[in-house]
C-alpha cells in the first residue's frame, strides 16, 4: 500500500527556519565571513530612493558557495538563490535572491578587492590559530587561466611594429604629391607627429573640396568636361584615402602600443588578455589562446597569497609576488622557471629566507653525460690564484676585461672576459682561434656562478631537500583541485581587476572545501574556529560599547546583532542572544553585579 499521493491538497505550512546538517560547507562558509569586522568592509553611500546594498558579506558567501557547486554566473547563482536550500540558509532570508547583475556586478567592483585581501588575511589568522601553517616554508608555482575571449582576436607587437613603419612610408610620400602640386602648403606638416599632420592635411583637403561643391553649383556646363570636377575628384581621392585608411590604422597602432606595455600581444575581446600558449592535455598539445598567469603561494595545500598576471612566463613574476607577502618564510619554494640572478638576490637578500629553487640547467648538469663532457666551461680547470681556465685541449683563458650587461627589467649582470692564449704550433693554433682566425674567448658571471654553487649545496642538504620535495604535493594538487573539482578553468569577467578578484574567489572556495573536509574528519578543529570567531567577536564588541560609553543611550540592537553567533560551550550550541541582554541590562543600569570583560574573559575567550 502506497504512502496517500494527493499533490493538489490545499495545506498551510509554518516555515520557521531552514537548517541545514551540522557538517555542511556552508557552515564553514558562514562562520568563515561572519568573522570578517563589518568596520573594515566595503563602505558604499545609501541612496535616498530604492532599497538598501545588500550586505558585501551575503554576496561574499553566496560566491564561495557557487564556485564550490561548479556555478559561476551570475545567473547560475541567482537561480541557485532561489532554488537551494543550503543557498537560502546562507544567506539567511527566504525572500532575499539577489539579482545576478547584483552579483555580476558585485564580483568585477574594485572596492570587492579589498574585501578579498581582507579575506586572506583573515584566512591566514584562521590557519594560525588552528595550527595548520607556520612560518618554516611556501610553496609557489603558477597555472594559465583562459580569459573571456576569443582565440582569434589577437594583436602581436611584431606585426604592428613592422606594418607602421610601411604607413608611415606610405603618408609621407602622399605629403609629397601633395605639396609638389601645391595642393597644400608645408604649415600643416609642422605638427609633431604623423597622425595629427594625416589629420590636418584632411582638413585642408576637406575645405577645398567644399570649396569646389559651391563653384561647380554656378558653373555653366563647358566642352570637355569642367577642370574643377576632375580636380575635386582627385582631391576625393585623397581624402578617401587618409579617412579610410590612414588615419583609422595609425590610430589603431598607437592604441595597440598603449596596450602592449610589455606584453608582446593581447586580445582585442579583452584587452588585458595577454596570447600563452595552453596545455590542453596531459600531452601539452595546445596551441596559443587569450589567457591570464596565475600565481600561488600554499602550505599544507592551502591557498595563502595569489596574484595573476599578463606575463606568459613565471620567471619575472617573482619578485612582484614576493613583494605581496607579509610575513617571512624560512625557505621559498619553486621550480626552474623562477630560477634566475635577480631572483636569488631579492629572496637572499631583501626576503632574508633561502631560496629552494633550482636554475634551468641543474637536472641537466647533475647527469653524467654532462659532468663528463670536457667541452663544458663549467668542467674546465679553474685556477682561481692565477684566475685563468683551462680547456680539455690545455689551451689556457687568462683574463681580458670586464663588462656589464642590462636586461629588458632593468638588471645589471657583470661578467669577465678570458681569452686563449696565442699558441703558434699547428695544433694549438687550431684549438685556440676561431674558424675566421681570431682568438676564443669566454664570458663568466662570476656572480651567478656563486649562486649556482649556493643552491647546489641548499638542494644537496637533507633538510632543504625534504622541503623540496614537498613541492609536487603541495602546489599541483591546488591546481588539479581547482580546474578538475571547481571545474574552473575559465574566467567569466574581464579585465585584470575582475579576473584577480575572480580567481581570489575561486581559490578561496578551494581552501574552504578543503578546510570543511577537515572540519568534518576532527570536530575540534571546528571547535577552535567557533571560538577563533568568538575572540573576534569579543574584541569588536569591546570597541562597540568604548564607542558608546559617551552617548546617552547605545545602540543594543546593534551590538546584538553583531554578536549574535553560535557560542559553543561543552560541545553544545548556544545561542547567545538571551545572555547578551542580560549583559548589557546590567551595564545599562550601572549594576556592579556583572563585569563585561570577566565575562568576556572567563566564557567567551576559553
Amino acid at each position: 500500500m502506497y504512502k496517500q499521493y494527493n499533490n493538489k491538497q490545499t495545506s498551510l505550512s509554518f516555515p520557521v527556519e531552514l537548517n541545514v546538517p551540522a557538517d555542511h560547507l556552508v557552515r564553514v562558509i558562514k562562520l568563515f565571513v561572519d568573522s570578517m569586522p563589518s568596520s573594515q568592509l566595503p563602505q558604499v553611500q545609501s541612496s535616498p530612493r530604492g532599497p538598501h546594498a545588500y550586505d558585501p558579506r551575503t554576496l561574499l558567501k553566496m560566491l564561495l558557495f557557487g564556485y564550490c557547486r561548479h556555478t559561476v554566473s551570475g545567473r547560475g547563482l541567482h537561480r541557485m538563490a532561489l532554488e537551494s536550500i543550503p543557498m537560502k540558509w546562507l544567506i539567511g532570508d527566504l525572500d532575499v535572491a539577489p539579482s545576478a547583475r547584483t552579483i555580476t556586478r558585485f564580483r568585477s567592483a574594485p572596492a570587492t578587492a579589498d574585501m578579498i585581501k581582507l579575506m586572506y588575511l583573515k584566512f591566514r589568522q584562521l590557519l594560525d590559530s588552528l595550527k595548520l601553517i607556520d612560518d618554516h616554508g611556501i610553496f609557489i608555482d603558477g597555472t594559465k587561466i583562459l580569459a573571456d575571449a576569443n582565440k582569434y582576436s589577437f594583436v602581436w607587437r611584431k606585426s604592428v611594429e613592422r606594418f607602421e613603419p610601411r604607413l608611415d612610408e606610405k603618408a609621407k610620400a602622399l605629403f609629397r604629391d601633395l605639396v609638389s602640386d601645391g595642393t597644400i602648403d608645408t604649415e600643416a606638416l609642422k605638427e609633431p607627429d604623423i597622425l595629427s599632420q594625416l589629420k590636418a592635411v584632411n582638413v585642408r583637403l576637406v575645405k577645398q573640396i567644399d570649396h569646389l561643391d559651391h563653384t561647380i553649383a554656378t558653373e555653366k556646363v563647358k566642352p570637355g568636361g569642367s577642370a574643377n570636377k576632375r580636380r575635386r575628384r582627385q582631391l576625393k581621392k585623397y581624402t578617401h584615402l587618409l579617412q579610410n585608411d590612414l588615419i583609422p590604422r595609425k590610430q589603431r597602432y598607437q592604441k595597440a602600443h598603449a596596450l602592449f606595455g610589455e606584453r608582446n600581444s593581447y586580445s582585442k575581446t579583452d584587452p588585458d588578455a595577454t596570447f600563452m600558449r595552453m596545455k590542453e592535455d596531459p600531452m601539452m598539445n595546445g596551441q596559443l589562446k587569450p589567457g591570464y598567469n596565475v600565481q600561488i603561494a600554499t602550505q599544507n595545500q592551502f591557498v595563502l597569497y595569489y596574484d595573476v598576471n599578463q606575463r606568459p612566463t613565471d620567471q619575472r613574476t617573482l619578485i612582484p609576488f614576493l613583494k605581496k607577502m607579509d610575513r617571512h618564510f624560512v625557505y621559498v619554494t619553486a621550480d626552474a622557471g623562477y630560477g634566475s640572478e635577480p631572483n636569488y638576490d631579492y629572496v637572499l637578500k631583501t626576503c632574508f629566507s633561502i631560496p629552494l629553487i633550482p636554475y634551468t640547467m641543474y637536472l641537466k648538469e647533475l647527469s653524467r653525460r654532462y659532468r663528463n663532457d670536457m667541452t663544458k666551461r663549467q668542467n674546465w680547470l679553474y685556477e682561481e690564484a692565477l684566475d685563468r681556465y683551462t680547456d680539455n685541449h690545455g689551451i689556457r683563458f687568462y683574463h681580458k676585461s670586464e663588462y656589464d650587461r642590462h636586461d629588458k627589467a632593468g638588471y645589471t649582470r657583470h661578467f669577465i672576459a678570458y681569452q686563449a692564449e696565442q699558441r703558434d704550433d699547428p695544433e694549438g693554433y687550431h684549438w685556440s682561434t676561431t674558424r675566421a682566425g681570431r682568438q676564443r674567448q669566454i664570458s663568466v658571471n662570476p656572480h651567478w656562478e656563486k649562486q649556482k654553487a649556493f643552491i647546489r649545496a641548499q638542494l644537496d642538504d637533507e633538510a632543504a631537500k625534504a622541503v623540496f620535495a614537498q613541492r609536487k604535493i603541495e602546489v599541483e594538487p591546488v591546481f588539479g583541485n581547482l580546474k578538475a573539482n571547481l571545474d574552473f578553468h575559465r574566467a567569466s569577467v574581464r579585465g585584470l581587476p575582475g579576473v584577480t578578484n575572480e580567481v581570489g574567489i575561486a581559490l578561496m572556495a578551494g581552501n574552504i572545501g578543503k578546510l570543511a573536509k577537515l572540519t568534518a574528519q576532527y570536530p575540534e578543529l571546528m571547535a577552535k574556529m567557533i571560538r577563533w570567531q568568538l575572540c573576534l567577536c569579543a574584541l569588536n564588541l569591546k570597541k562597540t560599547l568604548k564607542s558608546t560609553e559617551d552617548e546617552r543611550r547605545p545602540n543594543i540592537s546593534e551590538i546584538i546583532w553583531k554578536f549574535d553567533r553560535l557560542y559553543f560551550e561543552t560541545e553544545n550550541y548556544v545561542s547567545a542572544s538571551l545572555f547578551l541582554y542580560g549583559l548589557f541590562y546590567c551595564r545599562l543600569k550601572n549594576s556592579p553585579i556583572i563585569d563585561i570583560d570577566q565575562v568576556l574573559q572567563q566564557r567567551l575567550i576559553k
